[in-house]
């Protein structure tokens, strides 16, 4: 499974794939992640390389492409995903791609929190918004 995944990321980045391109790098990565404690949905935009903590999850952005509009549409960002426990080094849960369009192809394994990639933008907001 992750032999396929990283196969597939490096078809969909290089643009080898089905014959598709990506579009210049992203400055900001639109991410939606669910606690599933309190069953809510927080919709939230990072700059590429900012942390943004999202519960216990420290979540830095490294690259996030998307296809141009005349292709399929696709978003993919590389990610890596932390938890910090008080009184505990940070624990490394997550490094990889995640796609838009597959969010169960290379997920965040977590119990208490899900994690997908909605969006690649160039507007660079670092703003929270939480949905009820």
């Amino acid at each position: 499974m992750r032999v396929v995944s990283l196969v597939l990321a490096a078809a969909i980045l290089s643009g080898t794939g089905a014959g598709m391109a990506l579009a210049d790098p992203m400055e900001a990565v639109t991410l939606r992640g669910l606690d599933k404690t309190t069953a809510r949905i927080s919709t939230f935009t990072v700059r590429i390389g900012e942390a943004i903590e999202f519960g216990s999850l420290v979540i830095v952005p490294r690259h996030c492409d998307k296809r141009p509009p005349e292709e399929t549409p696709e978003s993919a960002a590389f990610l890596e995903i932390e938890d910090s426990k008080p009184g505990e080094p940070l624990t490394r849960l997550f490094t990889g791609w995640m796609f838009a369009s597959s969010p169960a192809l290379n997920a965040l394994e977590h119990p208490v929190y899900d994690l997908w990639v909605i969006d690649c933008t160039n507007e660079a907001a670092s703003d929270a918004e939480t949905s009820p």
